[in-house]
């Protein structure tokens, strides 16, 4: 008889890599939580795969899926290594000269990731007719001046979304003058609308190529290693997967996806659709909204390392401590974070014999937790347990700032410090810390399915409008069935249609998700 196949999930956070291993019914079979090694994370996975398969004799042959989510993509931006030199080209002249390309981005990141920008003539305006004729000489005499020191390209187009016909020209154009191996980041294919926030997104999509085919290959080698010949899937900022090509493509996919893993995990591990999640680490806290399921997708743009994005992504409040997060004793009120000493709690907390208070010593203090063998000397408790009483302030105002209504929510808590959230917080309902907590992430990343989604705008009138959500659909079952899923078995899950102001034909923007399960 044959064993029953299983799926891995991993996921990689600033301080823990999290392996569990997953059934067909989506129960755990086995678990796994070590410290993940900087800036070798690739150690930290293989660590995590081997404990997981060796603690419950689980042999390779049974995992057919394997599942990484990581924040190792934007931490490639936070500290300016392993991003790729863009040559940056945007179609709008002479619609878009008076903001040019990364004109808000921090100086020292758009130093390390530009190569050259330019604003060639072309783009269309909303509706989809051409503003201007896309200007291919211009284009080639720029990229003959940085034909050395590119290394990706990334092309922007006005209203793209709508009309992506001069992207996919000036590709064409890219390839020709600096041939077929060059990677192309195409805005149409990332972000919505806005003009610089897409830009900006598909330029850190082409800067993120190098550290993207760093985490595949890392991951690839840790399941080869183990003798896993599975299909490797990675975590996507919505919750859903996406599969290795498509994550290739789209590494900006996967800024986000540790907050959104661990989400999926809550709903999953608690049966809560719709509330309140805090995940608590060992360096930062993220506090989210669940609904139907998933993480609420925010409705404004993301900032990452100072630089705007619109392209999907969880409403996430991150809160800068942690369960490691150092507690200035001397100060009053105490203060804490975002210095943590996570990766060495062990040998640095007071509880465990080390000199360092941490928020861990300050659970222990407020009788939260049992851990180490010691316990922080009476001089050191009335500061500890301010600084408890300041974390759960600190909750208790994120909560309020992403809260879906005024009715109080069911709130879960996931994480390994999730004992610095009390049994009672005021403006919720009831706080529910489901087992296995400490693993959410890992499982909402082995549980995910695979989506895709496309962002359309039309003239409102009946004729366009229907034209244009059939198109709409169309895109979104194609880019999820690109990502991996099933063509058989992917649906249409979410439409949105949202009417545009302050235009002379009214127009509507309609935007589209599908999903559906792995092939």
């Amino acid at each position: 008889m044959a064993e029953a196949e299983l799926r891995l999930g991993v996921d990689v956070g600033g301080t823990n890599t999290d392996a569990v291993l997953i059934d067909a019914a989506d129960r755990l079979v086995a678990k796994a939580k070590v410290a993940t090694t900087l800036p070798h994370v690739q150690e930290g996975i293989a660590t995590a795969i081997g404990d997981v398969l060796d603690r419950h004799d689980v042999r390779p042959s049974r995992v057919t899926r394997a599942m990484l989510g990581t924040t190792h993509a934007i931490n490639a931006v936070l500290e300016r290594r392993n991003v790729r030199r863009v040559a940056v080209v945007r179609i709008g002249s002479p619609l878009t000269l008076a903001v040019p390309p990364l004109t808000t981005w921090p100086p020292d990141l758009r130093a390390a990731v530009s190569a050259g920008e330019v604003v060639v003539g072309g783009g269309a305006e909303y509706d989809g007719r051409a503003a201007a004729a896309l200007d291919e000489d211009a284009l080639a005499r720029f990229l003959a001046g940085v034909a050395e020191t590119a290394q990706d390209v990334a092309i922007t187009s006005v209203f793209s979304p709508v009309a992506p016909d001069h992207e996919v020209a000036a590709a064409a154009v890219v390839r020709r003058e600096l041939g077929s191996g060059v990677r192309i980041s195409l805005s149409h294919e990332i972000g919505s609308v806005g003009l610089l926030d897409r830009e900006n997104a598909t330029v850190l999509n082409a800067a993120l190529s190098e550290a993207a085919e760093g985490l595949a290959t890392a991951f690839g080698e840790a399941l080869e290693a183990r003798g896993i010949a599975a299909e490797p899937y990675f975590a996507q900022n919505d919750g859903t997967l996406m599969a290795l090509e498509h994550a290739l493509r789209f590494p900006v996919l996967m800024i986000r996806s540790g907050p959104a893993n661990s989400m999926r995990g809550a709903a999953h591990l608690s049966g809560v659709e719709d509330g309140v999640v805090i995940d608590v680490g060992g360096t930062s806290t993220d506090v989210g909204v669940l609904a139907n399921g998933f993480p609420r997708e925010s409705l404004v743009p993301a900032v990452f390392a100072g630089v705007r994005m619109n392209f999907r992504t969880p409403d996430v409040d991150s809160l800068p401590f942690g369960g490691g997060s150092i507690v200035d004793l001397d100060a009053d009120p105490p203060r804490f974070g975002p210095r943590s000493v996570a990766l060495h709690l062990e040998a640095r907390a007071l509880v465990f014999g080390g000199d360092t208070p941490t928020l861990t010593d300050a659970a222990v203090a407020g009788g939260r937790a049992m851990l180490g063998s010691h316990r922080p000397e009476l001089r050191h408790r009335p500061a500890l347990l301010r600084a408890l009483a300041a974390v759960e302030d600190a909750l208790v105002d994120a909560i309020d700032r992403v809260r879906p209504s005024m009715a109080p929510p069911p709130l879960v808590v996931v994480g390994g410090a999730g004992m610095l959230v009390p049994e009672r917080l005021a403006g919720t309902g009831e706080v529910i810390r489901p087992d296995h907590h400490e693993v959410a992430n890992a499982i909402g990343a082995a549980i995910a399915p695979v989506s895709g989604q496309a962002d359309r705008i039309c003239p409102s009138r009946p004729d366009k409008r229907a034209a244009a959500l059939a198109e709409a659909r169309a895109a979104a079952i194609a880019m999820a069935v690109h990502a991996g899923a099933d063509p058989a078995a992917v649906e249409v899950v979410e439409v949105e249609e949202i009417p545009l102001t302050y235009l002379v034909d009214p127009a509507i923007r309609i935007r589209v998700k599908a999903a559906g399960p792995r092939v």
